[in-house]
C-alpha cells in the first residue's frame, strides 16, 4: 500500500512518540491489553486516524475501503467500531 510510511510518520509527529501511553518497541506500538485498564480509543485519536487515512489513501474508494477496514467508518450507532 502506498503512502503507509507517510501515514506513519503522520500519526507519530501528532500523537507523539509514545502514541500517549504505548509502549514501543523497535519503533512499533505494542499490543494491547485486554483488561479492563485498557484505554479507549478517543474521538480526537478516531479524527485523526481519519485524516491519516484520507492522506495516505489512492482515492475515494480506497478511503472508503480502508476506513471501513480499520474500524473507523461509523456504525448505526454513530460509534466508530474501533471505539467498542
Amino acid at each position: 500500500m502506498g503512502g503507509s510510511a507517510e501515514v506513519r510518520q503522520f500519526l507519530l509527529r501528532y500523537e507523539g512518540a509514545d502514541g500517549g501511553n504505548a509502549t514501543f518497541a523497535g519503533g512499533l506500538p505494542a499490543q494491547r491489553s485486554g483488561g479492563a485498564e485498557a484505554q479507549r480509543v478517543s474521538d480526537d485519536q478516531v479524527r485523526r486516524a481519519r485524516l491519516a487515512v484520507a492522506h495516505g489513501a489512492l482515492g475515494v474508494e480506497d478511503c472508503v475501503m480502508l476506513l471501513d477496514m480499520l474500524g473507523l467508518t461509523l456504525d448505526d450507532d454513530g460509534q466508530a467500531p474501533v471505539q467498542r
